[in-house]
């Protein structure tokens, strides 16, 4: 699953940076970064924080999208709230048929920069944190699905996303050991050559067949992972800069 990153506007700007001039960065910047919460040191999917995607409509200019997608044809902000903590990831075998996902897998795919994500290992009756992130520290891109939907009750018009899953990889498999669930799990990370090819449009079962392709574990060995302090409940120190640091705990046999 991914339900904890951490990600910079440095970080999500920097595909940006690649294809744009410095002037269009400052004023990106100026306009958008005041309607997110970056930077997230630490943030979990369920507080809906708001962050830059890359869509197939705006592949070098990001949008403000909220973490939890709300799909086109919910009704109200009571039935949004029903849904949204359920589509903070999307199973990548299913996004397809999943009624919550299927419009947005078709078209209206994203792109979204982190420096790497947390997850909670099981050992002896507790549960210890870690940090993932690529040994050479670059950008991890991950997959993602996105839409659009308006508050009749308001007209706002809310941009969301929600991150594409997979089968975990070793590494993952072994940290992402929750008893209750059926398998390991880790998000989709794009690697750099490929990034382009999730925004691609679909026109026929073969576009199709491309993008479920990209639906695949991340190879370990560009990986690497280290326990860090509690994410959860009264030690929680919350969205701090040291909130990612390495730190061991002697009770952990990993």
């Amino acid at each position: 699953m991914c339900y904890d990153i951490k990600t910079s506007l440095e970080t999500q700007l920097q595909r940006a940076k690649l294809n744009n001039d410095s002037q269009k960065i400052v004023e990106l910047t100026e306009k958008l970064a005041p309607f997110t919460d970056l930077p997230l040191y630490h943030s979990s999917g369920f507080k809906h924080p708001q962050i830059l995607i890359y869509t197939d409509e705006s592949p070098n200019v990001p949008i403000v999208s909220t973490w939890g997608l709300v799909p086109h044809w919910v009704k109200d902000q009571e039935q949004k709230k029903k849904l949204w903590n359920n589509t903070l990831n999307a199973r990548g075998e299913t996004i397809f048929e999943k009624p919550s996902f299927r419009d947005s897998a078709k078209d209206k795919r994203c792109l979204i920069y982190i420096d790497g994500f947390y997850e909670h290992h099981h050992y002896n009756n507790n549960t210890y944190p870690f940090f993932i992130y690529r040994k050479d520290l670059k950008p991890i891109a991950l997959a993602g699905l996105w839409s659009e939907w308006r508050d009749i009750e308001t007209g706002e018009l809310l941009y969301t996303f929600a991150i594409v899953t997979t089968t975990a990889n070793s590494l993952m498999g072994k940290i992402h050991n929750n008893p209750k669930l059926k398998e390991p799990r880790m998000p989709v990370i794009l690697p750099e050559e490929l990034e382009d090819n999730w925004l691609n449009p679909i026109n026929d079962e073969l576009d199709k067949k491309a993008i479920q392709e990209l639906i695949r574990e991340y190879p370990e060995e560009e990986l690497d992972a280290y326990t860090v302090d509690r994410l959860r409940g009264k030690e929680y120190k919350g969205n701090t800069k040291n909130i990612s640091n390495k730190l061991e705990y002697k009770d952990l046999v990993f």
